[in-house]
């Protein structure tokens, strides 16, 4: 069929988790607690980093960044399903779509990097103490960190260009709560084949490779941990990572069900449970298995609350 034969499509129709009233309210009210949450907790997280000199350090400035990134990745998905959860017309533009399409990959695709740069810091810092300093300089940390968001953009320019140029006829309806890759491919009239291996080359690579960095320097890690005379230096290594691996655990379990399993076991109802918790609930996590987990951080934290009592007495 020629392409000029297409009817151009303006806009999406998103139908959310579900059609109920009643559940369409509880959700409402509980995902707008755990926005406020993600918001609170991660630029609370940033703010502590930035005032405490303790924390100026290569691990706690990946950290930051990783909160940066949850908050932008939130804030992608999250206002607009709480608002199409109030609403009976529950529509997205063509443009929009692609446009939180486009952001979402780019921040989903950086926090991969950023942990896999994060498990490459504690891998120098508990493998290579002595040139720690020499090799995880400010320059090197921000050159990574700044690398990490250009590949996320460009990673994201590539998937949603090649999306956003299928045509579209028929149904404008996205069995979802946002606009994602696979569901689109969908309703494209056209042969998409191509489009999804290409889609889930990108995403292959950026998952598996990260996750190989992340398991190779982990592998590294306890190697070393295990190696080591002192139990206390051995119980200090290993806090330091079970943040770490645990919020690792979390993201990657949940991405890699959803985009990497085979289409013969798609389910959308599970699809939409594993995409509630990756896009909305992992973002709320993250600060509080980095501050609940981390001796560090506390004490930041009750340093913090220490000296606002001092100065409200003053």
């Amino acid at each position: 069929m020629d392409r000029n034969n297409y009817t151009s499509v303006t806009e999406f129709i998103l139908l959310g988790l579900t059609d109920t009233l009643e559940l369409q309210i509880i959700f409402f009210v509980i995902f707008l607690v755990i926005y406020t949450l993600t918001i609170l907790g991660n630029v609370g997280m940033i703010f502590l980093i930035r005032i405490d000199s303790h924390l100026h350090t290569p691990m706690y400035f990946f950290l930051a960044n990783l909160s940066f990134v949850d908050v932008c990745y939130s804030s992608t998905i999250t206002p607009k399903m709480l608002v199409d959860l109030l609403s009976e017309k529950k529509t997205i533009s063509f443009a929009g779509c692609f446009l939180q399409m486009y952001f979402f990959i780019a921040m989903a695709t950086t926090e991969c990097i950023l942990f896999g740069l994060m498990a490459y810091d504690r891998y120098v810092a508990i493998c290579n103490p002595l040139l720690y300093s020499l090799i995880m300089t400010p320059t090197v940390c921000l050159k990574m960190a700044a690398g990490a968001i250009t590949a996320g953009l460009l990673n994201s320019m590539v998937n949603t260009s090649y999306v956003s140029n299928l045509p579209f006829c028929g149904s404008k309806i996205i069995h979802h709560f946002f606009c994602d890759s696979p569901l689109l491919f969908r309703l494209s009239c056209s042969d998409t084949q191509l489009n999804e291996s290409i889609f889930s080359t990108f995403a292959g690579v950026n998952m598996v490779g990260t996750l190989l960095v992340i398991l190779t320097s982990y592998s590294y890690i306890l190697f070393s941990i295990f190696r080591m005379h002192s139990g206390e230096g051995r119980h200090k290594a290993l806090s330091t990572c079970a943040s770490h691996l645990t919020a690792v655990s979390l993201f990657y379990s949940t991405a890699i069900y959803t985009y990497l399993k085979p289409s013969s076991s798609y389910s959308l109802n599970q699809d939409k449970v594993a995409s509630v918790f990756y896009t909305v609930v992992i973002p709320m996590l993250n600060p509080l298995i980095y501050s609940l987990r981390n001796k560090e951080v506390k004490k930041a934290l009750r340093h913090v609350m220490t000296r606002k009592r001092i100065s409200s007495f003053l």
